[in-house]
């Protein structure tokens, strides 16, 4: 690599350098960049500068950080449009990716009062909640919390909760989700999600509240999602 040249600061110019090489394709999605130590060498620079360099292109989406493996060039973002009723299998199957949702636990507690005024529950009421990990091949995107109803899935946590609830629901309850409220602005993930999703607290990621109705109009579930930044494109087709 070349040292950059310009009156841009140093840091902003690697990384121009480092995004040229990924829009060139001279790096590919999935691609792991050379190491902290190994950048300081080619932009004769230091460790402090690098990883502003690198930060800004987290921050763009054009690079992630895996936990001890290091930093490789983001996967193409899964496309979402909102108003289709599909699950995150479904999803990735249709755009050519490998989905794997895992659980991370299944437990019948009380009912938050967030999660009981959407589910329209009375103070006290239980709920099973499940937090999960949803992954496009094999990359954590996206931490979750589902929460369900028990009168609507008495034993769901008998279970196998590492996959599609549609199909669980479908299977095993004839549910069939139906329609949906949905809403989603960008935040930052809270502990929780940048621990299950193996990324730093704070990083920016869009936050989807989802709720969920059968085909009688009826609540089935609700649903809180943290997917990282650069990891979904809403996609949305007007008639």
């Amino acid at each position: 690599m070349k040292h950059p040249q310009g009156d841009l600061p140093h840091y902003l110019q690697i990384k121009a350098q480092l995004q040229s090489r990924i829009s060139s394709g001279a790096l590919k999605a999935g691609d792991k960049l050379p190491s902290e130590r190994e950048l300081c060498v080619a932009f004769s620079t230091t460790r402090i500068t690098i990883r502003e360099s690198l930060a800004q292109l987290e921050a763009s989406g054009a690079i992630y950080r895996a936990d001890r493996r290091g930093w490789f060039v983001t996967p193409e973002r899964l496309r979402l449009d909102p108003t289709q009723n599909t699950n995150f299998h479904r999803l990735c199957q249709e755009q050519g990716r490998q989905a794997r949702t895992a659980l991370l636990a299944g437990e019948h507690v009380g009912a938050s009062p967030e999660v009981g005024q959407a589910l329209a529950l009375e103070p006290g009421a239980r709920i099973y909640l499940l937090r999960r990990v949803r992954y496009a091949d094999e990359r954590a995107i996206c931490y979750c919390e589902n929460h369900c109803l028990p009168q609507r899935v008495p034993g769901l946590l008998q279970h196998d909760l590492n996959g599609s609830l549609t199909e669980i629901y479908q299977q095993h309850y004839q549910l069939l989700y139906s329609s949906m409220h949905l809403s989603f602005y960008p935040t930052a993930l809270p502990p929780e999600a940048a621990a299950a999703l193996g990324a730093m607290v704070g990083l920016p990621a869009l936050l989807l509240r989802r709720l969920n109705y059968d085909r009688h109009g009826h609540i089935l579930d609700f649903d809180i999602e943290y997917w990282r930044h650069d990891s979904l494109r809403i996609e949305v087709d007007t008639q």
